[in-house]
């Protein structure tokens, strides 16, 4: 085992705490209005040195939560097992000054008990989870996806119970419609469960959890709300402005696809560039900052594949005006 240099966390990285953290609906919790997930970039077929730079600066520049789930990667599991090195290695002694999310509903393992939203596979996708990350709690607990055959009692009482068990501390839901949130709402409020936090995708492409009439509930019944995706997979940057660049995501084909970037598309990112321009800001931080100020959104969910673009994203602000901000109409939407 090759020795490291021993970690110690920047000093500073509380000093924008006023402005850089936000309530978490009506909970005690607050959440900085940056969080980094590791959906992308940190699993196994990663270099472990970039994923640990850039958990390095997050955390040295007030990032406190880290967003996971169980099947993040490739391969399933291995951003988790990242994390669970980075904990073992760096974070450990900064333990209860992170906040930790990880989550279970998609395919995971083979067989009928690997996937969706059984009490069977919630309760030992996270018995996996904190074995990989090497803890013994996670702070919050999402069911990843909403489960149409599954009663959603069985669902939530799990969740209720991982709680009581002492292994999650708060609970979310993630994509679930807007019934089964008000259920799910009520369910584990009787229950002295409360849901702590809805996370659905919401950004200038994607409005849909402001169109069903997500976000409105959670703001009114005070639980929080968590955007992943704000830039689209990248393609509210400027990577994709001028073609399809090589070592893209979208290059390699995976979950965003070449026929998305439409001639409708790219000349609405056009209209986009321009008002970032005219702000003195990058296509990216005027994304970034039109989600964080939508009424009721505690935070956004930003991967990176750099350190660089970490500290970009981070430049975002919630507090801009957001009214002449141009939005697309339905041919452009993905």
């Amino acid at each position: 085992m090759n020795i490291i240099e021993r970690y110690t966390a920047a000093s500073g990285r509380y000093d924008d705490a006023e402005m850089f953290y936000r309530r978490c609906g009506r909970s005690g919790v607050f959440l900085p209005r940056v969080s980094l997930g590791l959906w992308h970039n940190f699993g196994g077929n990663d270099p472990f040195e970039r994923s640990r730079a850039i958990v390095r600066y997050a955390f040295d520049h007030g990032v406190t939560h880290f967003d996971l789930a169980n099947n993040y990667g490739p391969p399933y599991g291995s951003a988790e097992e990242t994390f669970g090195r980075l904990m073992r290695d760096d974070l450990m002694p900064y333990r209860d000054e992170i906040f930790v999310s990880t989550k279970a509903g998609y395919d995971m393992w083979p067989g009928p008990y690997g996937n969706w939203g059984s009490r069977k596979y919630l309760m030992a996708s996270l018995d996996q989870s904190l074995r990989r990350m090497n803890l013994d709690y996670v702070d919050l607990f999402y069911s990843h996806r909403y489960d149409p055959v599954t009663p959603l009692e069985e669902t939530l009482q799990a969740l209720v119970d991982i709680v009581r068990g002492g292994k999650a501390l708060y609970v979310g839901i993630s994509r679930w419609p807007l019934e089964a949130l008000k259920f799910a709402d009520v369910y584990l409020r009787e229950r002295d469960v409360p849901l702590l936090i809805y996370q659905g995708r919401l950004n200038l492409l994607d409005r849909e959890p402001q169109e069903s009439g997500v976000t409105g509930y959670c703001e009114e019944h005070g639980i929080g709300f968590i955007s992943f995706s704000p830039l689209a997979q990248g393609l509210l940057t400027d990577r994709y402005r001028h073609g399809v660049p090589d070592g893209s995501r979208m290059s390699r084909g995976g979950s965003l696809k070449r026929n998305t970037l439409t001639s409708e598309l790219d000349n609405y990112l056009s209209l986009l560039s321009a008002s970032a321009s005219a702000r003195g800001m990058s296509l990216a931080e005027l994304a970034l900052s039109w989600v964080q100020a939508q009424k009721g959104v505690t935070s956004v969910i930003v991967g990176a594949s750099s350190v660089d673009q970490l500290a970009m994203n981070l430049q975002s602000r919630g507090d801009i005006a957001v009214d002449d901000i141009p939005l697309p109409d339905k041919s452009v939407l993905v």
